[in-house]
């Protein structure tokens, strides 16, 4: 009853619904005078032809013509008689079968079925609406945020400037609200000063025209925008933007850091205060054919084994795992700790042969630019003539065609970085290229993170996921428990301790077992504690850094909610 009276408000709060239920009343009663004069004419007809029937037997028989149904239980003989009642049957074609449903769509049920729908896409949030995020745009990385944001039991809202687009989030199961983006009282009937942050990921003009928007409204509401060019970035934090992301860049050194390179050195993926997160591949290094517990990495170096890749599959490592010369050790540990294992084993499998990217966007010159900082050599190969900036470095052709990548090459290179925005043809791509070489190594970019595991079975190594690196990015701007992607689908994430396992040691709290999830490492107020002693208990107070895949994430959330 509650939603029925909702929307015959929202149905009454038109301007025009007051003007369609008049036209509606008007329709009806010139239909009732017709019949009423129909009936009358009937009877008169019938006295001149020597029948008599009651009032009843008139509209009964007004009607069943009118509507074509005719019974012929009521007829006239005379040619008088039945001429009239083809008008009669003509005139009720028009009237109830084609003037009536015209009306009735037109004037009541198209404005209650958007009356219906506007209560479902509300144009404003209730006043008791707070500590929410407004997402103004509808793409790739707001699904994976919104994905997140359920995760954490975020409440959030899209903010959606056309009606019929609302509509169809709505019945996908997304909230949303309905109104332009550019005007203030929109933000004002959505409760913008009482939101947590304000997300924009559209392009860099319809971003910045919501910065101002909003920063013109709430000095304190946090703002995150997308930047797609380095132009951008001063003009959108002038506007109110808090944090300016230029994910393109951001995804180009990730997938510049994911090249091991043509040593067995350490690179460095990522960075939570003192603890580094480091990969090393095992191949050509003493390490082969030993298991974990056999190599002594923590006791030689003080870096801990948290997992392995095999062949882009990561796993947890365990003290029985083996490594082999595909495997790819990841290391956590401090500076000093990550340095050491380079002295024992970075001078193993020494290679310089240039890197292959294919694609000459941001993306791949954002690679290009990582790999330099690497002082590591490329290629890259793109069609577009204008991308040329460097011939030496530049290979102008299409990287399906298997002459165009001997000359960037494809028989000696260690590695492919494949970086173009459209998934179908990086899937397409990686086929290739492990074809051609079924031992190079493949990084390939994703835009949408449905096709990751596609990417994986067409054989990369590592997948980056636009979106959720994307996800990560903006999440980490909203909660202090700051996210580390390593790959698609894994990633390092910081939580405050819960009193479930404050006091325990990680023996008898046994969370790995639990959840799939391992704790890396513990930050007191004093330190951080990198690869915990795992029969020292958990302090109070503190934060677990912790590594797992979106699964296990899960299970260790549902792990502290029983």
């Amino acid at each position: 009853m509650k939603f029925v009276s909702s929307v015959v408000a929202s149905f009454l709060q038109e301007k025009e619904s007051k003007s369609n239920i008049s036209g509606l009343l008007k329709f009806f009663g010139i239909l009732t005078i017709i019949i009423l004069l129909y009936t009358f004419i009937f009877h008169l007809l019938m006295i001149y032809e020597g029948q008599e029937h009651s009032i009843l037997s008139g509209f009964y028989w007004t009607l069943t013509v009118m509507s074509t149904l005719g019974f012929g239980d009521i007829v006239f003989y005379s040619d008088i008689g039945r001429l009239y009642s083809m008008v009669v049957l003509m005139s009720g074609i028009i009237f109830l079968l084609v003037i009536m449903p015209f009306t009735f769509i037109n004037f009541f049920y198209s404005p209650w079925l958007e009356a219906y729908n506007r209560t479902k896409t509300p144009t404003e949030l209730d006043p008791s609406v707070r500590g929410h995020v407004i997402i103004t745009n509808f793409e790739a990385v707001t699904r994976s945020l919104i994905v997140k944001l359920r995760d954490f039991n975020y409440p959030y809202y899209i903010l959606v400037p056309d009606q019929k687009q609302a509509l169809e989030l709505y019945e996908d199961g997304y909230k949303v609200v309905v109104g332009p983006l550019d005007d203030p009282e929109t933000y004002n009937r959505i409760q913008v000063q009482q939101a947590n942050m304000v997300v924009a990921t559209g392009n860099d003009m319809v971003n910045t025209s919501v910065a101002f928007t909003v920063r013109e409204l709430s000095e304190d509401v946090r703002i995150v925008t997308l930047a797609g060019f380095e132009d951008s970035v001063d003009i959108l934090r002038l506007a109110g933007s808090n944090t300016v992301i230029q994910l393109a860049r951001m995804l180009g050194q990730s997938l510049g850091r994911r090249t091991l390179g043509g040593s067995a050195r350490v690179h460095v993926i990522g960075r939570l205060d003192q603890l580094v997160i480091g990969e090393a591949p095992a191949i050509d290094t003493p390490l082969v054919g030993k298991t974990i517990q056999e190599s002594q990495l923590r006791q030689v170096t003080g870096a801990s084994v948290i997992g392995v890749w095999e062949r882009g599959k990561f796993k947890t490592a365990m003290p029985d795992t083996s490594i082999n010369k595909h495997t790819v050790l990841v290391l956590a540990g401090k500076v000093d700790q990550l340095r050491n294992y380079d002295e024992l084993f970075g001078i193993y499998h020494s290679d310089d042969k240039p890197v292959i990217i294919i694609g000459g966007g941001r993306v791949g010159l954002a690679t290009a630019k990582s790999l330099e900082d690497r002082r590591m050599d490329y290629k890259i190969v793109d069609r577009d003539p204008q991308r040329i900036k460097d011939p030496e470095k530049f290979i102008l052709g299409d990287a399906a065609d298997l002459e165009t990548l001997k000359k960037a090459g494809i028989d000696d290179a260690h590695t492919v970085i494949i970086t173009t925005n459209r998934d179908e043809i990086n899937i397409y791509l990686t086929l290739y290229c492990r074809k051609l070489r079924p031992n190079i190594q493949i990084t390939a970019r994703s835009t949408e993170d449905r096709n990751v595991s596609s990417l994986h079975r067409a054989g990369a190594d590592f997948v980056m996921s636009y979106a959720t690196m994307g996800a990560n990015a903006i999440y980490n701007s909203l909660d202090s428990s700051e996210f580390i992607t390593l790959a698609e689908g894994l990633d390092v994430f910081r939580l405050p301790v819960p009193d479930k396992i404050a006091g325990k040691n990680l023996i008898e709290s046994d969370v790995r077992a639990k959840t799939g999830c391992s704790i890396i490492a513990i930050k007191t107020a004093e330190e951080m504690i990198v690869n915990p002693d795992p029969k020292e208990p958990v302090p109070e107070g503190s934060e677990l850094i912790l590594i797992g895949d979106y699964d296990s994430e899960q299970k260790f959330l549902e792990y502290l909610k029983t």
